[in-house]
């Protein structure tokens, strides 16, 4: 019956714009995430969704009091617990997309060699980069999910839009898995994918996540507003504490653009690599 569906899928595919490449089976590629996240992989999720929370518990009501007040840049001043809970949240939904995509699919590609065995099926290319991407958007939206149901009974959520931040998250988790993976498909070496790290601590804690850039001379800080991750700050901070701008949809464009570069070249690559 499954390999029956299956041929009648790629025959309907068949002479149709792209079918070398998309099979409309990426359903697939999440249903075998699913499967590994029930059985092994769910210690990994769980480890990633309690980082953020300690580093708000330290931070903003250890430092948070010692502190005080900050101005976030618009609207009034706020607490320091309430000033970093969206950095964390958007760091939390980076991290959670960017590991899932990159550590995770490295194994894939050069260890499991699972992207040869689904692409010798009827799944295309696009299949699996989206497959993966879907299901690190997942996992982002997982902790974001999780993470808004600690701190708004803190009391660290006072606005209506802080909802509309869940559904950032999910875009900041696509954007950042799409890039991660396209990048992940060029790593040769478990020392190359070190070079992840090097890019994300820096960028986590420069980008605005525990005080404004504003302490930094102009020149550094429009190479930080050039970061990925500090529009992802600005973009859930603006949103949590219901600072409503025009400039918000700068970011998620920002996004957007990240999320078709991204997908665009995982296909590319996946093709290169395995449709040889």
């Amino acid at each position: 019956m499954i390999i029956d569906s299956a041929v009648a899928i790629a025959q309907r595919r068949v002479n149709k714009r792209g079918e070398q490449y998309f099979a409309g089976r990426t359903n697939a590629v999440i249903e075998r995430s699913i499967i590994a996240f029930k059985s092994s992989t769910w210690i990994v999720v769980l480890t990633g969704f309690v980082e953020p929370v300690l580093f708000l518990f330290a931070f903003g009501y250890g430092i948070g009091e010692l502190i005080g007040t900050v101005a976030p840049g618009q609207g009034p001043e706020v607490t320091y617990a309430m000033y970093i809970a969206p950095g964390l949240l958007a760091t939390s939904a980076m991290n959670g997309a960017i590991y899932d995509s990159t550590w995770n699919v490295f194994f894939k590609i050069k260890h499991g060699r699972l992207y040869q065995s689904m692409l010798a099926t009827s799944l295309g290319t696009l299949d699996v980069a989206l497959g993966e991407i879907i299901w690190a958007l997942f996992r982002g939206l997982i902790y974001s999910l999780g993470f808004m149901a600690i701190v708004t009974p803190l009391g660290l959520v006072t606005s209506w839009w802080a909802i509309a931040a869940i559904p950032a998250a999910v875009i900041i988790a696509f954007a950042f898995s799409a890039v991660g993976m396209a990048i992940t498909s060029y790593m040769k070496t478990y020392q190359q994918m070190d070079l992840i790290n090097v890019v994300l601590l820096p960028m986590f804690l420069f980008s605005g996540s525990f005080y404004p850039i504003s302490v930094f001379p102009e020149w550094i800080q429009g190479v930080i507003q050039a970061l990925p991750l500090w529009h992802a700050i600005e973009l859930v901070r603006g949103l949590m504490l219901g600072n409503i701008t025009a400039g918000l949809l700068t970011h998620v464009l920002y996004f957007m653009v990240m999320i078709l570069i991204g997908t665009t070249l995982t296909t590319r690559r996946l093709t290169a690599l395995f449709m040889k």
